[in-house]
């Protein structure tokens, strides 16, 4: 009998003690990344108005979408062989896709530094024109290269969510392999592809480290917003800081948003998010 009522009283303070460290943690959240926006939006306009800010914003929109298009050409395939196909070894596969997931951006850019300056690869890509060291192509490489990862995985998960059956079926239908992905399959990944590109997106918008080590942190040549950001930090000017990070803060949380809607609860558990 004293061990029956000693449940309810330790089922009590079980709850209560996850309860409070949910609400605290919550209030931290919020206080975290509400203060940003209320200095910032003062600022918004103003800052939006600077030669400084458009230049960083529409180099940011440029090569975001330039490196998502790139990612989805690449990571469909990619994505679709790795769920499809019975490949040798395709455990060492996943977690060679996986590991730049798990490398600091900034450690990804000196590695991309490294295979494209003074190396055979470098020259070879300078002698056919495209300079990738401190220029904007640097900054579509380091965006490519830190979220092609992120979105193999996204699409990996929801093709596994699709019944081969299917796929199968469509072939004995007459379909080849082309027209059963693009008639049966492509139509049933539609919102995780979706997700998956406005995600990444976001991800590239927002690369940092890996843009600094590969393209500089230049001036109205180099400066995409999170360079911005980092620019007027060293020189003390907070209110285009707080400017610049309530733009990145807004654009995350509308991807996001859009990212839950069009599946992000389907294959978020294979992603972290």
């Amino acid at each position: 009998m004293k061990e029956l009522t000693g449940k309810p009283m330790a089922n009590s303070l079980f709850q209560g003690f996850n309860i409070v460290i949910t609400v605290l943690i919550l209030v931290f959240l919020g206080l975290t990344l509400v203060l940003v926006p209320i200095r910032g939006v003062p600022h918004l306009w103003s800052a939006l108005d600077t030669a400084e800010i458009r230049f960083a914003l529409a180099l940011s929109l440029k090569t975001s979408l330039i490196s998502t298009v790139l990612c989805t050409l690449v990571a469909v395939p990619v994505a679709y062989c790795l769920s499809r196909y019975p490949l040798p070894g395709r455990p060492i596969l996943n977690v060679l896709v996986n590991i730049p997931l798990a490398l600091p951006p900034i450690v990804s850019g000196v590695c991309l530094l490294m295979v494209f300056g003074t190396t055979p690869v470098g020259h070879f890509l300078t002698g056919l024109g495209l300079e990738l060291i401190f220029t904007v192509q640097g900054i579509i490489a380091a965006q490519f290269f830190v979220n092609l990862p992120y979105m193999i995985t996204v699409m990996k998960a929801t093709m596994e969510g699709v019944d081969r059956r299917l796929e199968f079926v469509a072939r004995t239908l007459g379909c080849n392999q082309w027209q059963a992905f693009f008639r049966v399959t492509l139509p049933m990944i539609r919102n995780g592809l979706v997700a998956a590109l406005v995600i990444t997106w976001a991800r590239a918008l927002g690369e940092f480290g890996a843009v600094l080590m590969l393209a500089g942190a230049t001036r109205m040549r180099t400066e995409t917003l999170p360079i911005s950001l980092y620019l007027n930090l060293t020189i003390g000017d907070l209110d285009a800081v707080m400017a610049v990070a309530t733009v990145l803060m807004i654009i995350t949380t509308v991807s996001l948003l859009v990212f839950e809607r069009l599946g992000g609860r389907r294959v978020g558990r294979y992603t972290g998010l």
